[in-house]
C-alpha cells in the first residue's frame, strides 16, 4: 500500500486529505481492540464529497488511517489544543475518550510510523505546494475534514455544519478567509470561524502568508452528507449535493483568488 495518493492539477489550489484513509497494516490492526477496529473516527467519504467539484486542483490524500498515525498532528507530539481534550500523534483513545488499543504503541512504534506514513504524506503535500507556487507565485492549501456532530468528549452541544479554521487569521490572507466565510454564511449551513476547530497542525505549519503560501481548514459535520453518523457510514448523495452547492463556489473562489500587487 502506497501511503499517499496525489492527483496533480495546475490551479494554485491544493486539497489536503489527511483523515479519509482506512488502511491499517496487519501488524497494527492486531494491536487495535474491538473498539479501535471500528475506525469510527474516519473522515468518512470526504474524498468522494470533494471529488470532481472543480477541475485543475491538486489533491494529496493519506491512504492510512489516523489510528496508525495522525497526519494532522505535530510530528513532535505537541498538543494542538493545550488544556482541551484532543487526540495525539498516535491516538490512544477514540473521540469519545475510549481506549482503541489491545497493545498501545511504544515510542519505537511511533517513530517507525512517523517515518513510514507521516513523513511521506507531508513530503508529498509540501512538494505539491511548492510546485503550484512555482507556477503561480503563491499556493493555497485547503485542508479537508469531517467529524460527527455530537462528541461530548471534544465539544459541547451540536457542531455547526461548516467550521472554518485559520488559526485566528494567521494562516492566510484575510481576503481568503473573508471569501470562504462569506460564501459559507450566505448558505443554509450554519457556520463557525475559528471556534472549536481553529486549524490543525497542517494548516498552522504550511499557512505562511508572508511566504505566499496560504492555508485554511474546513471541518464539516458529517450529518450534512451522511445518511447517519454511525456505521456503516453511508454516503447520502442528495445531502452531499446540497452541501456541494456551497463547497463548489468556495473552491472556485479560492482557485480564482489573486494576491494584491
Amino acid at each position: 500500500m502506497t501511503p499517499v495518493s496525489t492527483q496533480q492539477g495546475n490551479s494554485p489550489l491544493v486539497l489536503g486529505l489527511p483523515h479519509t484513509g482506512t488502511y491499517v497494516p496487519d501488524d497494527i490492526w492486531q494491536k487495535l481492540n474491538t473498539n479501535g477496529q471500528k475506525l469510527a473516527d474516519t473522515d468518512w467519504h470526504i474524498d468522494q464529497l470533494y471529488d470532481g467539484l472543480l477541475e485543475g486542483i491538486t489533491t494529496v490524500k493519506a491512504e492510512f488511517h489516523r489510528y496508525v498515525i495522525d497526519a494532522n498532528r505535530d510530528p513532535a507530539g505537541v498538543s494542538l489544543y493545550p488544556g482541551q481534550n484532543t487526540t495525539t500523534l498516535v491516538p490512544l483513545t477514540d473521540f469519545d475518550g475510549e481506549s482503541i488499543w489491545r497493545t498501545e504503541p511504544s515510542e519505537t512504534d511511533i517513530t517507525a510510523r512517523r517515518d513510514t506514513f507521516h513523513t511521506p504524506y507531508h513530503a508529498a503535500l509540501k512538494a505539491e505546494l511548492m510546485r503550484v507556487k512555482a507556477l503561480h507565485g503563491y499556493a493555497i492549501l485547503y485542508d479537508c475534514h469531517s467529524i460527527r456532530s455530537h462528541i461530548p468528549f471534544l465539544f459541547e452541544g451540536e457542531l455547526p455544519i461548516l467550521n472554518i479554521g485559520t488559526n485566528l487569521g494567521t494562516t492566510c490572507d484575510p481576503r481568503i478567509e473573508s471569501s470562504v466565510v462569506d460564501i459559507a454564511r450566505a448558505s443554509a449551513h450554519n457556520t463557525a470561524l475559528n471556534a472549536r476547530f481553529k486549524g490543525g497542525w497542517t494548516t498552522r505549519h504550511y499557512g505562511q502568508p508572508s511566504e505566499n503560501i496560504h492555508a485554511i481548514q474546513m471541518e464539516i459535520a458529517q450529518r450534512a452528507y451522511l445518511e447517519t453518523e454511525a456505521a456503516p457510514w453511508r454516503y447520502d448523495p442528495a445531502k452531499a449535493e446540497n452541501l456541494c452547492e456551497t463547497l463548489r463556489p468556495i473552491l472556485t473562489s479560492l482557485a480564482n483568488w489573486r494576491p494584491l500587487i
